[in-house]
């Protein structure tokens, strides 16, 4: 979603983070600041909870210290909603002042306004692999390589 937001001419990024104890908090913090390198500065970072207020406070405080943001990946579709309610509130347009987009492609990114942009990971892949995992570990598996699995870029009107 990062690189997607740069090829758009976005230069002011900002993200919400999951919480960084779960690995999809982590691992798209750490794929937003391998985009962005040294421009993915902590002011530009704000962590949320995967909860709609979450994020709606997280963008809040994100435009009390960077106001000229122009774009923002937020790590769930839930808080992405939150983002865009905080940024209506500021008399902010989506998207000719701020893209927004999310991740997980959830009911919530087609009920948003306007339509949120956002990343699809098959559920049913992750439950497939949640599967398989726990059946090894049960048979007594040991150290378990970790699975990443490939995701879509959906692209609506938020970005």
């Amino acid at each position: 979603m990062t690189r997607y937001l740069v090829g758009l001419g976005r230069e002011r990024i900002v993200t919400i983070t999951g919480p960084l104890d779960t690995p999809g908090g982590a691992l798209r913090l750490e794929g937003f600041a391998d985009i962005l390198g040294r421009k993915a500065s902590r002011r530009l970072i704000e962590h949320g909870d995967y909860t709609q207020l979450g994020g709606e406070s997280a963008m809040a405080r994100l435009l009390e210290r960077a106001p000229d943001i122009d774009a923002v990946f937020v790590a769930s579709d839930l808080m992405a909603a939150g983002a865009l309610s905080a940024l209506r509130a500021a008399g902010r347009r989506v998207p000719e002042d701020v893209a927004v987009g999310g991740f997980d492609d959830s009911a919530v990114a087609l009920t948003t306004h306007p339509p949120l942009t956002t990343v699809r990971q098959s559920l049913e892949r992750v439950a497939e692999e949640t599967v398989r995992l726990l059946l090894a570990l049960i048979d007594g598996a040991e150290n378990l390589e970790p699975v990443i699995l490939p995701t879509t870029l959906i692209v609506r009107e938020s970005a």
